[in-house]
């Protein structure tokens, strides 16, 4: 079975592939509403698709029904999509890989990105995440970014990875795209785990800044900033109707105030995924958010 559905051959000029994935690594949508934002603002069109059949667990990923005006039915399955798009300034472009984290075949997934690499030589993958941590809402989004090489870190102003521990498919990805010698590059979002299940414009702002920056592009951002606020403004309100709530929101901004002398691109420490679950349902618990 081809894994690769190819719709066009794109033409392109040193491209960098961009990727994230719905789930596991992308809390508050924040990874995958930024490659979202950066495709459609980049004029990104799709060329390609993955095969959703070998790579979904459908009891867990579940396909959609939809209805038309006509009451005509059809079934929206899960979708690995590539697109791809010049970038403005550079001279250099852009694919975008965005879909639900695969749950099957992890190996034969990353073979088939890596397959749409070679074919249009990518050189650098830039992997976008976002993870729960014990932060404030109302402080700057701290990214932190990472890459596999010296090299390639010192040129970007990032860290070499020292983080060992659990990983999803961007550390799989990551791994597989290394080894076939393609350079690669994390960033990672920080959301505030007592909002965990409200989308995060402002993650994702700060997502989509700093890729851009990286890549030495261009980008409009206000329709993100006026969601940020939103965002921001809304999260407040719902805290500051519970005193217990205010006063952890403000044990979280003195924890900030007291790190601020530490490295920006210092590694975010991807707490147990159990530790993390059971804080998240006390706090909800505790103050009547689940």
């Amino acid at each position: 079975m081809e894994l690769v559905r190819w719709e066009r051959r794109p033409q392109l000029r040193r491209p960098v592939l961009i990727a994230a994935f719905e789930g596991w690594n992308d809390a508050g949508e924040s990874a995958s509403t930024a490659v979202r934002y950066l495709a459609a603002s980049w004029g990104a069109r799709r060329f390609a698709t993955i095969d959703h059949e070998e790579f979904y667990d459908f009891t867990s990923t579940r396909p959609e029904v939809r209805v038309d005006d006509d009451l005509n039915r059809r079934i929206e399955w899960p979708t690995l999509e590539l697109s791809a798009a010049h970038l403005p300034g550079p001279e250099r472009d852009v694919i975008f890989l965005i879909g639900p984290e695969p749950q099957l075949k992890w190996r034969t997934f990353c073979a088939a990105v890596l397959g749409v690499a070679r074919a249009l030589n990518v050189q650098l993958a830039v992997t976008l995440g976002a993870l729960l941590t014990d932060i404030p809402h109302t402080r700057p989004v701290r990214i932190t970014g990472s890459a596999a090489s010296a090299s390639l870190a010192g040129e970007l102003g990032l860290q070499r990875s020292r983080y060992e521990g659990p990983t999803g498919i961007l550390g799989v990805l990551n791994d597989a795209l290394g080894r076939a010698d393609v350079e690669t590059a994390t960033l990672w979002a920080a959301v505030p785990h007592y909002v965990s299940q409200v989308p995060s414009p402002k993650a994702a702002l700060a997502l989509v800044e700093r890729t851009a920056e990286l890549l030495e592009a261009t980008i409009a951002v206000t329709d993100l900033q006026i969601s940020a606020a939103a965002y921001e403004r809304q999260v407040t309100d719902r805290v500051e109707a519970d005193e217990e709530a205010v006063a952890y929101v403000r044990q979280l901004e003195e924890a900030v105030e007291d790190d601020d002398d530490e490295d920006e691109t210092d590694e975010l420490e991807i707490p147990s995924t159990d530790a993390l679950a059971d804080e998240v349902e006390r706090f909800l618990r505790d103050h009547g958010q689940g």
